[in-house]
């Protein structure tokens, strides 16, 4: 696969709570001990590792998945110029990872992570 799906969250109103049941739902291992309390669900050689926690204040939430691509900016240009929308990035967060947002023409939310 030329850009593989390497990342999966699942954002809503209240982290912890959501952690907790999918950590009771499926017996993950979920690590939320970070500045932003995003609980990092690692690969534990089957599958692909994922996180859950709080969107902003207001925020509804979404599932999403991140695919791994070379150049976020041109990737979020494409899917612009294809019909989506752009909703952040790129943006570095916690130092050494670059993500970008954007929504399908029908607006599901897709996340791209830069490798």
């Amino acid at each position: 696969m030329a850009n593989p799906v390497v990342h999966f969250e699942v954002i809503g109103k209240d982290g912890p709570k959501l952690q907790k049941y999918y950590a009771d739902l499926f017996g993950w291992q979920i690590d939320a001990n970070n500045p932003m309390n995003y609980g990092l669900i690692t690969d534990s050689g089957n599958g692909v590792g994922g996180g859950i926690g709080a969107g902003p204040d207001g925020y509804e939430g979404h599932v999403t998945f991140y695919v791994q691509v070379p150049d976020i900016e041109a990737a979020l240009a494409k899917a612009e110029s294809l019909g989506g929308t752009r909703i952040f990035g790129p943006e570095t967060i916690m130092e050494n990872v670059t993500l970008g947002q954007f929504s399908d023409p029908e607006g599901h939310v897709i996340g791209l992570t830069q490798g």
